[in-house]
């Protein structure tokens, strides 16, 4: 096996679509990491579990699982202000940031599978409302949306998850600099592609080098998970965030630069705990 990098940093989202929590160790399994995505928030009138790409305030607030109580969550405000999701006002409050009657929903199982359902009032606007989402300009290329998973067709994410491809996003920094060496102008805060994990890569190694682990494995200390696919990057990328305003140069840089991907998804083959400086080795 080949060393790679360290983990640098480690994020899960509490509730889908808001800024998440750094954590210095987590337990990963073949359902991601423990507390990630385990709320969502979902529109009303719509009927659907709505993310960053629909509902893109979402991500001036941040979530973290709170200490202490199982299941529960804390969501902090663009005011500042925290409310737990078991807050009388919690629903309210999100309303009145996405502009619409919305409530904040637990993960339910996959058997319930209506509750993940996609909202389709008819056979192509629900396809042309995905695809505005990656915000492309004329002559950008769409990931193929023609070729969605099965399950994605009729719903907005895989049902008993908050997933909309796999559980684990990846991203290394030398990715970042090689982004940031051609768009020197742009503000490539890694907060921005909401990675799960980020590897700090050996010196050496550049360019976008997790695209070439695509059907290999990672062993993370104790874990083992496989790089399955590309991470093509929507508007949700170019969003103010509590820290750092919105930046539209960073996804013309990456369609045109990076092949519209920027990190990997990942699975979990084999569950454990990772570790902030974990050694992260390729096979």
């Amino acid at each position: 096996m080949i060393k790679v990098g360290r983990i640098g940093e480690i994020w899960r989202y509490p509730v889908k679509g808001m800024a998440g929590e750094r954590l210095e160790d987590c337990a990963l399994s073949e359902r991601g990491l423990e507390g990630d995505r385990i709320w969502a928030l979902r529109d009303e009138a719509r009927e659907e579990v709505q993310s960053c790409k629909t509902r893109p305030d979402l991500l001036r607030c941040s979530a973290r699982c709170r200490p202490g109580a199982d299941g529960e969550v804390e969501v902090r405000f663009p005011d500042g202000s925290v409310l737990g999701s078991d807050s009388a006002e919690i629903d309210e409050r999100l309303s009145a940031l996405v502009g619409r009657a919305s409530t904040l929903q637990a993960l339910r199982p996959a058997s319930d599978s209506a509750f993940y359902r996609r909202y389709k009032p008819d056979a192509h606007s629900w396809l042309e409302e995905l695809a505005a989402t990656f915000e492309r300009e004329p002559g950008e290329p769409l990931p193929a949306l023609d070729q969605l998973p099965e399950p994605l067709v009729d719903h907005v994410s895989v049902p008993g998850s908050f997933f909309v491809v796999t559980t684990l996003h990846l991203l290394t920094t030398a990715s970042l600099s090689h982004l940031k060496g051609l768009h020197p102008g742009a503000d490539w805060d890694r907060r921005r592609f909401r990675p799960n994990v980020l590897i700090e890569t050996e010196p050496g190694l550049e360019g976008l080098v997790e695209q070439d682990w695509i059907g290999r494995r990672l062993r993370i200390g104790n874990v083992s998970l496989e790089c399955v696919g590309t991470t093509p990057r929507c508007g949700a990328i170019t969003r103010a965030q509590a820290d750092f305003d919105a930046d539209t140069a960073i996804l013309r840089t990456v369609v045109r630069e990076a092949d519209q991907n920027v990190g990997v998804y990942g699975e979990a083959r084999l569950a454990g705990r990772v570790r902030v400086g974990d050694e992260v080795l390729l096979d």
